[in-house]
């Protein structure tokens, strides 16, 4: 079956998304708990969680080099790096403390993540497979069990000094799954990668940017909504987070075998749109059933964007571009993670965070331009 030939080319890749989604996935669930930690208010907690955005665009400056550099070396030697990582947020004691370590988290995680996406895209090219939702679909159900696996933990009293040993073994035990033979030599860049592909990099970065502030808003601040907004019980905020993170493995999977069918561009149009509709649900929910129904939709609308938009993005530029195009894409793109958390921040300090989400659907919405753009650009 086509599906095990695609998992078996995404053995590596498919590792390294995971091992991003079980980090995340354990630190959302926390979050309530390091903000408390800190001492942070919603606006404080939203300013510093521009940190790990800063730190992330660090690291996808020098990504391209990193990767040339170290070769079938960097998954294994980055999933190494953010295994130590995990220990970090045990020394949050302080707002500053909770920057720091945010800006180190980002710069970690961005060195991973971006190296995967690479190496996904140059092996779609060179095996004429689409690997991109199957891989991301890998992220986000290793997100969902990191996030309820956490939540229930912490429910029932265990501290993260408890939690960080167990999640820095599993992230070790991925980077044994990274482990690849070294890849032939790289064939000479034809000219044409000389040049800087800003057509196909700029629509791409667009709608980058509107999935990173839908996603990210959306995992970070559903637990609080939750806990807070709709008197959830400590704990049950963290349901938030994992059923963003199931519904997103979900639609990535569905989208493995949707875009054959509708083409990826109707099927970004598409989620855009049911992502915009679960924002407002979860904005206007009365209950947390409710407000979870929102977020699932959410989760099965921003599902297919970022992958079907690297995959959009690496088939608008020649194979030598495309660790190039999809970095510096990331790099802009990833400014959502600076304007989501810093918005819905702001928004809930000011007004509450129902109003927060209403942005998110707004942001939602602002993926059909670029995309417009890109699929003129192919």
């Amino acid at each position: 079956m086509a599906i095990w030939t695609e998992l078996r080319a995404s053995r590596a890749t498919g590792a390294g998304l995971a091992a991003v989604g079980v980090f995340w996935g354990g630190f959302a669930a926390f979050l309530p708990d390091y903000k408390v930690a800190a001492g942070a208010t919603d606006s404080q907690l939203g300013a510093v969680l521009i940190l790990s955005a800063a730190g992330g665009m660090a690291a996808m400056a020098v990504s391209p080099r990193l990767s040339a550099a170290l070769a079938h070396r960097t998954l294994p030697l980055a999933a190494m790096l953010v295994a130590g990582v995990a220990f970090l947020p045990l020394w949050i004691g302080s707002l500053w403390s909770l920057a720091l370590v945010l800006l180190v988290m980002g710069a970690a995680m961005s060195t991973l993540d971006i190296a995967a996406n690479v190496r996904i895209s140059l092996l779609e090219d060179r095996l004429a497979l689409h690997l991109m939702n199957l891989n991301h679909a890998l992220f986000s159900f290793a997100f969902a069990l990191a996030a309820f696996g956490t939540g229930l933990a912490r429910k029932a009293g265990w501290s993260p000094s408890l939690v960080a040993p167990l999640l820095a073994l599993v992230l070790l035990a991925l980077a044994v799954l990274m482990i690849e033979r070294a890849d032939a030599p790289p064939e000479a860049s034809p000219p044409e990668a000389r040049r800087s592909p800003w057509g196909a990099i700029l629509p791409a970065a667009a709608i980058l940017f509107a999935a990173f502030v839908s996603e990210n808003a959306t995992e970070t601040w559903s637990a609080l909504h939750i806990e807070r907004t709709l008197g959830g019980a400590k704990g049950e905020g963290s349901f938030g987070p994992a059923m963003l993170g199931m519904m997103m493995g979900v639609g990535r999977l569905s989208g493995q075998f949707l875009a054959a069918r509708l083409g990826e561009a109707r099927l970004v149009a598409g989620s855009a749109v049911l992502g915009s509709l679960g924002a407002l649900i979860v904005a206007l929910a009365p209950s947390q059933p409710m407000a979870l129904l929102g977020v699932a939709l959410i989760g099965l609308g921003v599902a297919v964007v970022v992958p079907s938009a690297n995959s959009l993005l690496g088939r608008a530029v020649v194979p030598a571009q495309c660790g190039y195009a999809i970095s510096r894409a990331w790099m802009i793109g990833f400014t959502g993670f600076f304007i989501g958390p810093v918005g819905m921040g702001l928004i809930a300090q000011t007004v509450g965070l129902r109003w927060s989400f209403v942005a998110v659907a707004c942001a939602m919405a602002l993926i059909l331009p670029g995309l417009r753009r890109l699929v003129r650009r192919r």
